[in-house]
């Protein structure tokens, strides 16, 4: 099976000790949880530093851990209506319509540039909650 390309050559294969992925998948969904966030802010950084991934592979990766940890804090919410279920879906739309735009040029940016970019999102996040 061939392996996705990328701008920085083949997506080479990592090979993951099950206790350190557990362990991180803990870790984001506790954080998920707690905070309402997508796992993805623990994950990529995870995967990346923790687990050796190249920032493309993580990112895939990434998004097939959040429908399940997403799912199962859904549950909790929901059962205690803490769901705002008409703004969940206007979002929903424009996040899958914008997840779908973002997985096909994924592979058209620089793994360099990825991990610029993620880190100034999670940056400017960080300083505008700090600030309100």
């Amino acid at each position: 099976m061939a392996m996705p390309r990328t701008l920085d050559g083949y997506t080479r294969p990592v090979t993951v000790p099950a206790s350190r992925a557990v362990a991180l998948g803990l870790i984001a969904g506790l954080v998920g949880g707690l905070f309402g966030i997508g796992g993805g802010v623990i994950v990529v950084p995870g995967l990346v530093l923790g687990l050796g991934f190249d920032q493309h592979r993580a990112s895939g990766t990434s998004v097939a851990t959040i429908v399940a940890s997403a799912g199962a804090a859904l549950i909790t919410f929901a059962g205690d209506g803490s769901v705002d279920w008409r703004a969940a879906a206007v979002i929903t739309a424009g996040a899958v319509t914008g997840a779908a735009i973002g997985a096909r040029i994924l592979h058209r940016i620089p793994a360099a540039t990825l991990r610029w970019v993620f880190a100034v999102v999670l940056v400017a996040a960080a300083f505008r909650m700090a600030l309100t």
